[in-house]
């Protein structure tokens, strides 16, 4: 079996997902607008699908599972260096006729990303700690079983939570002691809106939360841990307004994801992460080097390439024609049956026109190509940049149709709040975010790890 990261699940030898209620399809609600109403608390809502006194029992097998899946102690290896921006002597285009390319799967040699990344899945369990219960207790109310869950996913809810520490911190804590005060005077209405302000929710989303919040509270005197319950509801409702909330490539068909964003957003980057879960998740993967404008682009993603253990289909001439580039990678990607390709755009041209006639000789391109290909457009935007960075993001937003967000550096930050402020601006669902340098630290987006990480971490 290997574990799906896009669908949060195990598929199975037929192809499909042990858990079917993760099916984007299926997770559409038809009453999640941006306008809509947050929902009411009920108590029922209110408590985890998983009974407290049973949590314990829960982490303790999952913890066993744990140690069964790692089975004997492994030795540990260097991990995988992060690639510099000095660009790659190494090729990593692959030289027409590879003989790799002719050999069955199970015959290629075993590189050394898909080495570090077995490892990782073999790796011991985190220790049985506070952060472990943590963990434990936020993918069982999700209704996860502690038989089904990965070392993966452990490690990735620790670095989510530490991640926003700096905004739950600054924000949070102030934010739980005054909800939790009961009915809102004026001088209390004007110190949370200052606090979420200060987060870069922005003027909009904290109008809606300031809101709901005085209404309910008019409404009835919540004790503070259903005020708190209340507000992790209506964040969560806010994070879920656009839509689906998993973007799940499809498997045996081509699907291509066009990244965009400005330089220094870690569009580059994250197209190696992608590349890495992609290939964690059991797709086979392939990835467009078409940022021929900017200096050391195609090497840096080379590299990323490299340790992703992806190929990189690029053109060495100096401006090279980025559509050009994207054709040949269609082709290549056909020819080898790829199930996903990433391709990486344009950061900066010299004007917004510019910038919009390229992006769009690039989708012409693959409409004509790739006429039965899954296309989604996502935009990588920096969350330290706060609101500044979704000014730049509304650019590309109305230039490239972007379909969904990438949130990168939320642990650099403790502006975490711009999450909300992406979607009620933008009106974009988040569909991936990035809490570490690492290879391994940028996910599928969870509205409800990510408040719960926000809130109660």
């Amino acid at each position: 079996m290997v574990f799906n990261w896009f669908k949060r699940s195990f598929d199975r030898t037929d192809g499909r997902s042990n858990d079917s209620s993760n099916d984007p399809q299926e997770e559409r609600s038809s009453d999640q607008s941006a306008g809509s109403q947050p929902p009411e608390p009920s108590q029922q809502s209110l408590e985890p699908p998983v009974p407290q006194p049973d949590l314990l029992a829960w982490a303790k097998t999952a913890y066993s599972s744990l140690q069964q899946q790692s089975g004997s102690p492994i030795e540990s290896e260097p991990p995988i260096a992060e690639p510099s921006d000095a660009p790659s002597e190494q090729e990593t285009v692959p030289a027409d006729g590879a003989s790799t390319e002719l050999l069955p799967f199970w015959l290629q040699t075993e590189t050394d990303a898909e080495r570090q990344a077995r490892l990782e899945s073999l790796a011991a369990p985190e220790p049985f700690d506070e952060s472990f219960l943590w963990s434990a207790q936020v993918l069982a109310a999700q209704g996860r079983q502690p038989t089904e869950i990965t070392v993966d996913e452990i490690k990735w809810l620790k670095r989510l939570r530490q991640g926003l520490d700096k905004t739950r911190l600054s924000l949070i804590n102030q934010l739980k002691s005054l909800v939790g005060q009961g009915p809102l005077d004026a001088d209390a209405v004007e110190a949370i809106e200052a606090l979420l302000l200060q987060a870069d929710v922005g003027v909009a989303a904290t109008d809606r939360i300031m809101a709901a919040l005085q209404q309910k509270l008019r409404q009835e005197i919540l004790p503070p841990d259903l005020a708190i319950a209340y507000l992790k509801e209506l964040l969560q409702h806010m994070l879920d307004a656009p839509g689906d909330r998993l973007l799940v490539p499809e498997k045996n068909q081509l699907n291509i994801w066009l990244i965009t964003g400005v330089n220094g957003a870690g569009k580059t980057t994250t197209i190696g992460k992608l590349a890495h879960t992609a290939q964690q998740s059991g797709y086979r993967t392939l990835i467009a080097a078409a940022d021929t404008f900017r200096a050391a682009a195609v090497e840096q993603v080379k590299t990323w390439g490299e340790r992703a253990g992806v190929d990189v289909i690029a053109n060495p001439t100096a401006n090279a024609d980025p559509a050009a580039v994207v054709f040949d990678a269609i082709t290549a990607a056909q020819a080898r049956n790829t199930e996903l390709l990433l391709v990486d755009t344009a950061g900066r041209l010299q004007n917004k026109k510019n910038l919009m006639d390229e992006l769009s000789k690039i989708r012409r391109i693959i409409d004509k190509k790739a006429t039965h290909a899954r296309i989604e457009s996502l935009l990588v935007l920096d969350a330290t940049l706060g609101q500044n960075g979704l000014k730049q993001a509304e650019v590309f937003s109305k230039s490239a149709g972007i379909t969904g967000v990438v949130l990168t550096k939320l642990d650099g930050t403790a502006k975490g709040g711009v999450a909300i402020a992406v979607v009620e601006q933008l009106g974009l669902p988040i569909r991936f975010i990035g809490a570490g340098e690492g290879i391994q630290d940028l996910r599928p987006f969870s509205s409800y790890e990510f408040i719960e990480a926000l809130i109660n971490g």
